[in-house]
């Protein structure tokens, strides 16, 4: 007989079908009855690990918020609309494998007042971080902003990270958020963000995003 799995492990287990299945079907939709049947364990064991449903929620949230943590950490690199297109796809990656918050968002937080104030920080962290991005790009010429022009302009690119999912899923809600559509989303959802830098990018920048964006997205 194989000797029990340890705690820990079956605890990482829970988290890992957790998100699938909150990403396959919204977490309002899966109950922790599901969970515990997907995972063939008893309810009993589950709640031994996690007591409650939001205590799996937050406990996504946490990886999910050191993930981004480290990845938006890349804005201080970008150098070029290269580098910009190649963070925004890493961003929208991490989003891609959380998008049950996304989808879900203000649902989410209307029931949950620790991801009500931690998304609060999540905000400002992207924020940060676009601030980052357009200043690497404008110390190398890549675009010519004002700082009156540099603060809407992030915030809006914030705005396309944050829900662009959520667009994607009211504009086709049967296919949007399948593993399928992931790739065409992401770049799409990078497309549009970029774009917004369309009107201040140099001449040769401007074409390299262009041809980029047409690579991937057919743009």
């Amino acid at each position: 007989m194989p000797p029990p799995k340890k705690p820990r492990r079956t605890a990482e287990r829970i988290l890992e079908v957790t998100l699938d299945l909150f990403n396959r079907f919204g977490e309002p939709n899966v109950s922790t009855t599901l969970i515990s049947s997907e995972l063939n364990i008893s309810p009993g064991n589950l709640y031994y690990h996690y007591p409650a449903k939001d205590e799996l929620i937050n406990a996504l949230f946490d990886r999910y918020e050191k993930a981004l943590t480290e990845i938006l950490q890349a804005a201080d690199g970008v150098e070029n609309v290269e580098d910009a297109w190649l963070f925004l796809h890493m961003l929208f990656e991490l989003v891609w494998g959380y998008r049950f918050l996304y989808r879900d968002l203000n649902d989410l937080l209307s029931k949950n007042r620790r991801l009500e104030t931690h998304f609060q920080f999540v905000l400002k962290n992207k924020g940060r971080a676009m601030h980052a991005m357009l200043d690497g790009l404008s110390r190398n010429g890549a675009v010519r902003l004002t700082g009156a022009e540099a603060a809407p302009l992030a915030t809006s690119m914030v705005v396309v990270v944050t829900y662009w999912l959520s667009y994607e899923y009211v504009r086709d809600p049967r296919h949007a958020l399948e593993p399928e559509a992931a790739a065409a989303s992401m770049g799409r959802g990078a497309w549009h963000a970029l774009a917004l830098l369309l009107p201040h990018l140099d001449e040769a920048s401007r074409t390299h995003l262009n041809r980029l964006a047409g690579s991937y997205v057919g743009a």
